[in-house]
């Protein structure tokens, strides 16, 4: 049963408080109307009588006088059915395409249920994104969550894109599968968020694009919630429809950001560098939403996009997240100021469940020795160099000159790929092999014997 108050106790910024409530509860969703206008708004705190409600929209033409507030009674929901697929809304799940609204089969709460440990299936096959960097030394398991660390300036959105473009399931058997994007963008400005648009419409992924779009002129409470719109949307089109869904958050920062805003605005005690102590448990709530339901034959798979402040890899943000996913790729500065795109430092760069989704069974039976040896070879690449700046590189050995020359290659011709340059994983592997030709056979000591005498060919 809805109730209604008229008039408010307090309004500061994006919240708004009203006192004398009854048996409201937190994230109830909240109608407020003032001339002729309404407004959506869901309860973040409760103290006795007292509710502490965030807007979505400005508060502008609120007033404390003769604002009628109606508690709802439900959480907030989102309608689903297959018909998302193809549609674009905004931050809470409204449809900003002009298309009208979706014809609904079910209304789903958007915070989600946490997923039950024993429920869980253990993730096994990859997703191959076409990106050598990725798909050979970071694999992509479905049902998993990998962030990629980037920072301002570099280009993670082009990345973003490239991946929703040329994503796709691996391995053999799998066309008759069904796969989907959801992506989310959160604080995006009007130009990014149309070069997505154009881009995916310019390649035909759009079809099979869910797309939330918050822009950094909406308000800053709708990214709390966009997050978790399209994970209710990416959950239903897995376990209830069985596809397979990549979920793509950009930014985490901006998510982040607006958490620390409203935090500050409530007036709580703030934590590390500012932002909220329950960060990490927000973070968790968000990135634990990826995985395989036992039962079920679709999956959600992770890949948030997180700005790190300053190229600080220690800052809260990228550091929570590292405590809870399962690796990262990271993004390195020096690489793109060498043209090298996608400027993936493939060093601090991990998939934690990579070994579990490649090999005979998913990939080919040479990839974990390929990456084991790309790892260490390149390793060796920074010692080379580290030496080189010190002596100067005429003074360095043979052997080390090799390994100069591997690196300069590895980088340009491996990591290094156009934007639009869709790689297989055959393809990937075999421009390793290429490369690990550069340096000599007793150099390949992470290589198995058999491995070895198969693929390397003098």
């Amino acid at each position: 049963m809805s109730m209604e108050y008229l008039g408010l106790s307090e309004i500061n910024g994006p919240l708004v408080a009203i006192e004398g409530v009854e048996g409201a509860f937190y994230d109830e969703i909240v109608e407020l109307a003032a001339e002729g206008k309404k407004k959506l708004g869901r309860i973040v705190e409760i103290n006795e009588d007292k509710a502490v409600i965030q807007v979505f929209e400005s508060t502008a033409g609120l007033s404390l006088l003769n604002t009628h507030t109606v508690l709802t009674g439900r959480p907030m929901e989102i309608a689903l059915s297959e018909d998302l697929l193809g549609r674009t809304f905004n931050g809470i799940g409204q449809p900003i395409d002009g298309l009208g609204p979706i014809r609904a089969e079910v209304t789903r709460d958007v915070n989600g249920q946490p997923m039950n440990p024993c429920a869980r299936e253990y993730p096994r096959n990859y997703i191959r994104t076409g990106i050598s960097a990725i798909d050979c030394l970071t694999t992509l398991i479905r049902g998993q969550k990998l962030p990629i660390f980037s920072g301002n300036g570099l280009p993670h959105d082009e990345l973003a894109a490239q991946i929703v473009e040329q994503a796709s399931l691996g391995g053999e058997g799998q066309e008759h599968e069904k796969f989907a994007v959801v992506f989310a963008a959160m604080g995006v400005k009007h130009d990014v968020a149309e070069y997505f648009r154009r881009r995916f419409e310019e390649c035909g992924a759009s079809s099979h694009v869910v797309m939330f779009l918050n822009l950094s002129n909406d308000p800053v409470v709708e990214r709390l919630i966009t997050p978790k719109v399209a994970l209710t949307a990416a959950e239903y089109l897995a376990f209830e429809k069985n596809m397979h869904i990549l979920v793509i958050l950009t930014d985490m920062t901006s998510f982040a950001e607006a958490m620390r805003e409203v935090s500050s605005l409530k007036g709580e005690i703030p934590s590390r560098k500012g932002y909220p102590g329950y960060l990490y448990s927000e973070f968790a709530a968000i990135y634990e939403r990826a995985g395989i339901v036992k039962g079920s034959s679709g999956s959600v798979t992770q890949l948030p996009i997180l700005t790190m402040p300053n190229d600080d890899i220690t800052h809260p943000i990228p550091d929570l997240t590292g405590y809870i996913t399962e690796g990262q790729i990271v993004l390195e500065r020096s690489l793109h100021q060498k043209n090298i795109y996608p400027p993936i430092n493939v060093l601090p760069s991990l998939s934690r469940l990579m070994k579990d989704g490649i090999g005979a069974a998913y990939t080919r039976e040479d990839h974990q020795d390929v990456a084991n040896q790309l790892f260490s070879s390149y390793a060796r690449v920074g010692e080379a160099r580290a030496l080189a700046s010190v002596i100067g590189e005429d003074e360095l050995s043979p052997m080390d000159k090799k390994y100069l020359q591997f690196g300069i290659a590895f980088e340009q011709e491996f990591v290094g790929q156009a934007n639009n340059e869709d790689r297989t994983i055959e393809e990937t592997l075999d421009i390793g092999w290429r490369l690990l030709h550069i340096l000599p056979k007793e150099e390949l000591d992470r290589i198995d014997t058999k491995i070895l005498e198969k693929y390397y060919q003098p």
